[in-house]
């Protein structure tokens, strides 16, 4: 059979780079398929060592997965805005079940906060809190933590090895320690949702700042401006709408740790998220979990209409043609 070079029309150097091509493409494909299958190993590794930790039942339980969620169901569906919002209940019998009331906050005789409400309040006041702290401190070391500005110094070095034991470890197991000092409640939720959100947000404000364009810098630099002017109104003004985006994103990222850590003692919606599921109060749950649904949409559409505000429309113009 004529070789394939020759019968396109290859010249000599064209085969011989036409056959180191597909040795390249074979041998890819080769560790490819050996990828695959080490990741196919090690997932039937992991679920045989999971039924065996599972007294062999891993495999038997699978089908039974959402009965759970198809058991758990409120006596009636309005029982679920009922408890969301603290109202009477018809099926109310003296029990915490169906008493929605008497937790409520009441700012006057008549208006009152819904406990569910409250306690989402202060879950979101904990997170908003804790992203402000840690946000701004988070602001203050990224500059320090950029190779275009500082170089690769002990400056750098110091202050990414400060942001990275502080995002090693979750927010849950910082709590944890806190609360032994700092006793349960919301403040041993700040203080560890604040210095995960140091570690977590400084790398990527840091990022954010070596991407920067440095021919403004270049220019302060050349008349005579210090680090700090450099800093100022060459650097900030660019990196801030990335910032700020950063920053909401995190908020999201940070009721949900405060919700988690809520379930341990941190205060919150969480503490009564865990109570409701633990006693198969199915009403209450589902509340829960609308609200925290909604807040988190709500801030998601807030980040979305905010960045638009700080970069322009343009940047979410995507595909179409230019006026």
């Amino acid at each position: 059979m004529a070789d394939i070079g020759h019968q396109s029309g290859l010249s000599p150097a064209g085969e011989t780079i036409l056959r180191h091509y597909r040795s390249q493409v074979m041998t890819r494909r080769v560790y490819s398929v050996i990828a695959v299958l080490g990741i196919i190993i090690a997932l039937f590794a992991a679920m045989s060592y999971a039924n065996a930790a599972n007294s062999g039942k891993f495999f038997e339980r699978l089908p039974y997965m959402f009965d759970f969620i198809k058991n758990f169901l409120p006596r009636d569906p309005f029982e679920i805005f009922r408890a969301m919002f603290g109202l009477e209940s018809p099926f109310f019998d003296g029990s915490a079940k169906y008493d929605y009331t008497s937790s409520n906050i009441y700012l006057t005789d008549s208006f009152y906060i819904p406990n569910f409400v409250y306690q989402l309040l202060v879950t979101v006041n904990i997170a908003v809190v804790s992203t402000i702290i840690g946000g701004s401190l988070a602001f203050v070391l990224c500059f320090f933590a950029a190779t275009n500005l500082v170089g690769a110094g002990p400056v750098r070095w110091v202050v990414r090895r400060i942001m990275e034991i502080f995002r090693a470890f979750p927010e849950i197991v910082v709590a944890g320690l806190l609360t032994a000092v700092l006793s349960i409640g919301p403040i041993a939720a700040i203080a560890a949702v604040s210095l995960h959100t140091i570690g977590a947000l400084g790398k990527l404000f840091f990022e954010v700042v070596e991407n920067a364009d440095m021919k403004p810098d270049e220019g302060l630099k050349s008349v005579g401006a210090s680090w700090l002017e450099r800093v100022r109104f060459a650097i900030v003004p660019q990196v801030m709408p990335n910032f700020v985006s950063y920053a909401l994103l995190r908020t999201e990222i940070n009721v949900r740790a405060s919700t988690i850590i809520g379930a341990v003692g941190g205060g919150g919606i969480g503490e009564v998220f865990r109570l409701s599921i633990g006693r198969d109060y199915a009403a209450q749950t589902y509340a829960i979990i609308i609200l925290l649904l909604v807040t988190i949409i709500a801030i998601d559409q807030f980040s979305g209409w905010l960045r638009r505000r700080l970069v322009g429309d343009q940047s979410f113009d995507f595909g179409k043609a230019s006026v």
